[in-house]
């Protein structure tokens, strides 16, 4: 996956997550871009504030993303995918394709409306700020040709099990499939 999604304000749903977000923090809207604060839903229903992507270990940079396949193995995201788990709620995010030497922007989203979920994990720093970073998959087969990865997006009847389930493998395999695109 690459590196930005797209929080569309005016649209209903998106402007009631925006609303409910804990102690009215400021996020962004528009195109979200890595370490920007953005709105995400923890476990307990509850929407905070977070910046999108961990420090990397030598202090150069972010991690943005985290493979589904790999993260309990990881020592980055071990721990977090234990107790860190929580959604990223977006209108649609944004993957380029490489094509004799340009690159095609494309917006992608599953094909049910209302926001797109993405499964991601969470922690906070020693410094008292929280960081989540998007959990990524092999791309769907209808969207394979514009990128191999893709996040994992989790419907709705997933959550309660992503965020709250001893187990998140169940809700993983219940990970949208079908995705819509179009070139932005």
């Amino acid at each position: 996956m690459c590196g930005r999604y797209y929080i569309a304000a005016d649209e209903r749903d998106m402007a009631e997550i925006l609303e409910a977000v804990e102690f009215g923090a400021a996020v962004k809207t528009g195109e979200v871009f890595p370490s920007d604060p953005a709105p995400v839903l923890r476990s307990g229903g509850v929407i905070t504030a977070m910046s999108w992507g961990y420090p990397r270990y030598d202090g150069k940079g972010l991690i943005i993303n985290a493979r589904s396949e790999t993260a309990a193995e990881k020592p980055t995201f071990r721990r977090d995918l234990a107790g860190g788990r929580c959604l990223v709620p977006a209108s649609w995010y944004f993957e380029w394709e490489k094509r004799r030497g340009s690159r095609i922007r494309y917006w992608l989203r599953p094909r049910e409306p209302g926001p797109v979920w993405l499964a991601a994990l969470s922690r906070r720093e020693p410094d008292g700020t929280y960081r989540f970073v998007i959990l990524t998959r092999q791309a769907a087969p209808g969207i394979a040709f514009i990128h191999d990865r893709m996040p994992v997006i989790l419907p709705p009847r997933t959550h309660d099990a992503w965020l709250h389930a001893r187990d998140p493998d169940p809700a993983l395999r219940g990970a949208e499939e079908e995705i819509l695109y179009a070139e932005a």
